[in-house]
């Protein structure tokens, strides 16, 4: 059986860091990593009438969902998402009008109403931003002015730019959700550290930290481990972004 080597160009060594930044302490709870190699996904699927053949179906440690090489008639090579039930040796088509089947890209105009999309452009040319994880897709409800309406998986139903590209069909893998890692050691090969509760640690460390035996909070409601409110409304809502939401997944 054939094995097929991507290019050197789409593999590149992902940098450790360790939630760190310029040596500070940025995120907690990373650090100590398998090595792994990043894959240069192509999200734009700006590659238009040019039929690709997938060539590989391969694992992609930096996410959920399986990645599919491509390789077009013009010999160049690209990594894609793999839509649920692609197989080797499937053809792909990126256009302004192409068939809707799964895999292939267009723009949300000519998308029919009731499709399942993935990998969407919040602005056009930016590259697919929503619906990457395994098992996600989008439906297409309505198409009004310059905008379509989108039914998010949580239920949220979202106006993008008819301009924007998408790609036909969900993505598989989705039973990833029922995923046990089984033991500590998965995790910190993930680059995944242990997370220690703030009543277990002393008062120094955290605001909930100290007191005899097992002791509660000791405060009207939870804090972070920097002292800031960890319940309830904490973050200010993009009001830019509010305007485009139709139905709120609440």
């Amino acid at each position: 059986m054939e094995t097929v080597i991507a290019p050197r160009g789409l593999k590149t060594l992902l940098k450790k860091h360790a939630g760190r930044s310029n040596g500070v302490l940025t995120v907690r709870g990373q650090g100590g990593r398998h090595k792994r190699y990043y894959r240069e996904i192509d999200f734009k699927r700006n590659k238009f009438d040019v039929t690709g053949e997938v060539v590989a179906l391969e694992y992609d440690p930096n996410r959920n969902v399986q990645i599919a090489l491509v390789k077009y008639e013009d010999g160049e090579y690209r990594y894609i998402l793999a839509p649920k039930g692609m197989v080797k040796g499937d053809k792909i088509m990126s256009g302004e009008k192409v068939e809707a089947k799964a895999a292939n890209a267009m723009r949300l105009k000519n998308i029919p109403i009731g499709t399942l999309v993935h990998n969407v452009e919040l602005t056009p040319g930016m590259g697919g931003q929503l619906g990457r994880s395994a098992g996600m897709s989008l439906q297409v409800l309505a198409k009004e002015g310059d905008f379509a309406h989108l039914k998010m998986p949580s239920g949220e139903v979202r106006m993008i730019p008819l301009q924007s590209m998408a790609t036909i069909g969900s993505l598989g893998n989705e039973e990833i959700r029922q995923r046990v890692l089984g033991k500590a050691g998965r995790s910190r090969h993930m680059g995944i550290k242990p997370t220690v509760r703030g009543v277990a640690q002393d008062p120094d460390s955290h605001p909930h930290g100290g007191g005899e035996g097992r002791s509660g909070i000791g405060r009207k409601r939870p804090m972070t481990k920097y002292g800031r409110p960890a319940v309830g409304k904490t973050r200010n809502k993009k009001k830019w972004t509010s305007k485009y939401i139709i139905k709120r997944r609440k």
